[in-house]
């Protein structure tokens, strides 16, 4: 069978659409903590802080460590050059919850949590002479070192910052070992605009636009063709072909309510036996997807122009007859995709990853379409509940967000789930990524690619047709969106909140406002019904 027979692609965009559209979180790799820069006095009055912490062991200098600073305490600079170098001691007792045996003059304590209150242990580091208190937590993760509002008997003028359990201890264990260990402490800002999440937010837009237009983009002549016979032949659901190499499968009501069920229960599963191996076999599905989706991206630009190099063929045990193209084709998809899955914890990957799952993506909105509003409307009002019940209702039941611990992958391992945009936060001193899932991408694509194709087949000019103000709707609820994580301090979003209202709501108004929402509602039905009914008019005497 040739690599280019239509049910090749077809039937790998449906089994992993599920696994896409399980995914519809944007969310950020961290949290973070806003600073007081105004703060002049110590007290129970000052925000966490995301701290910066430079080491220095023998003179050599180490890799940053992060911190978190507490809710009293002194703010710390927000650039290395107005910080000041100390060296560190361990303090005695170890979790200084009495009063040390020793004083620190001036140098940074490091203690371990103890059962005191914070608060105890930075009055004992303060009374001893030290210039901070570096507090090692007992776990990984950094917890929040809170006080009493309005609490003025305090006094705390030192800043007090907690460092996880790996941290601490290379820290401890350097001191043990009689080495002087120096640490500089600094709570760099983070940029108020998000500058790289415009970029996701264009790799967005454009997937979904890119998507919505390929026909006319790699063939207009045949895209033409095409949309004459649908504007005829358009049917409510089922497979069909609307061209000669394309097999195509409308979503229908029931099939938008399976879309949504069976992605919450492949969640659920993800939720509860995530492990290695699971996140595995979804990163190898996503590998042939991707490079399916890329063989066909590309085979279609050259053809575009040069369908004579096409012509040419070789027959290939198994695999059968295809042409030499398409093989040279597919052996640079499969050395990019094994590329990619090889190097996929490097600083780099995210570029290989978001090249694939765009071509998936755009090769899964050629498959699967919306037929019209109404199954449209039960798709994403299904996926706006689904969202926000597995990003904001979830930890009610299952005590964490579903959404968001599956996003994050199985953190003892360190391997993540692929089905994800993502891009580093180049102009953001703390790093990490912004993220966006293929859901979000693809439930919003199916919808604008619907109203591409009606604006088509009705002939309508582009400011009198429903695709371009359901583009600029869908990056209005991208902006939200980030608005609202910006507004949350970086807790995952259910982008969809923001998306459907955006999208569905103003093809809705728009339809409502032109007279032709009863149109869009039963787009496909009423022509179906009309040419199945037999004529039973009477001829004429």
């Amino acid at each position: 069978m040739s690599s280019l027979d239509p049910n090749n692609h077809r039937y790998s965009a449906v089994v992993l659409l599920l696994l896409l559209l399980s995914f519809s979180v944007s969310t950020a790799d961290d949290v973070s903590w806003t600073d007081d820069s105004n703060l002049e006095s110590p007290g129970c009055t000052n925000k966490f802080q995301m701290v910066k912490v430079l080491n220095w062991i023998d003179g050599v200098e180490g890799d940053y460590l992060t911190g978190l600073t507490a809710q009293f305490g002194a703010s710390l600079p927000s650039k290395a050059d107005q910080s000041v170098r100390y060296t560190a001691s361990i303090v005695d007792p170890l979790d200084a919850c009495s009063n040390l045996s020793f004083k620190l003059d001036g140098r940074i304590a490091l203690s371990i949590r103890g059962n005191c209150a914070f608060t105890e242990k930075a009055k004992h580091a303060q009374a001893a002479g030290a210039s901070a208190l570096l507090v090692v937590n007992d776990k990984e993760d950094l917890d929040e070192m809170g006080c009493v509002e309005k609490d003025t008997s305090l006094n705390v003028s030192i800043p007090v910052l907690m460092i996880s359990k790996s941290s601490g201890d290379a820290l401890n264990r350097s001191i043990v070992e009689k080495k002087n260990v120096e640490l500089l402490l600094f709570a760099p800002d983070r940029p108020v605009v998000d500058l790289t999440a415009g970029f996701l937010l264009l790799m967005a837009v454009g997937t979904v636009v890119i998507a919505s237009l390929w026909s006319e983009l790699t063939d207009p002549d045949q895209a033409n063709e095409a949309y004459s016979i649908l504007g005829k032949e358009f049917s409510s659901g089922g497979t069909r072909k609307d061209d000669s190499e394309k097999e195509i499968l409308d979503i229908s009501v029931t099939g938008a309510v399976f879309f949504i069920v069976t992605a919450s229960v492949f969640l659920l599963l993800l939720f509860y036996f995530m492990s290695s191996w699971f996140v595995w076999v979804l990163t190898i599905f996503f590998c042939i997807g991707g490079m399916q989706g890329m063989h066909n991206i590309i085979m279609a630009v050259i053809l575009r122009k040069c369908r004579h190099l096409n012509r040419r063929s070789v027959k290939l045990p198994l695999l059968g007859t295809m042409s030499l193209m398409s093989l040279l084709v597919n052996i640079f998809c499969i050395a990019f995709a094994v590329f990619w899955f090889v190097e996929r914890h490097t600083s780099y990957s995210w570029v290989g990853q978001d090249i694939l799952g765009i071509c998936l993506m755009i090769t899964a909105l050629q498959v699967v379409r919306l037929p019209n509003i109404k199954v449209a409307t039960v798709l994403l009002c299904c996926a706006f509940v689904y969202d926000i019940f597995w990003v904001f209702i979830s930890p009610l039941i299952f005590h964490e967000s579903v959404m968001i611990v599956v996003a994050q992958g199985d953190s003892s391992s360190g391997e993540s789930i692929p089905m994800l945009l993502r891009i580093p936060r180049f102009f953001d001193p703390w790093g990490g990524y912004d993220m966006i899932g293929f859901g979000d991408i693809l439930f919003p694509g199916l919808l604008i690619s619907f109203a591409s194709r009606y604006d088509k087949i009705k002939k309508r000019v582009i400011v009198n047709g429903y695709f371009l103000w359901l583009t600029i709707g869908y990056g209005v609820g991208l902006l939200l969106t980030y608005l609202g994580l910006y507004l949350m301090d970086g807790h995952g979003q259910p982008a969809l909140l923001y998306i459907v209202p955006c999208t569905l709501g103003l093809a809705v108004i728009l339809g409502l406002v032109r007279g032709e929402l009863k149109e869009l509602w039963n787009y496909g039905i009423e022509e179906s019904e009309e040419s199945n009914t037999p004529d039973e008019t009477l001829p004429e005497a």
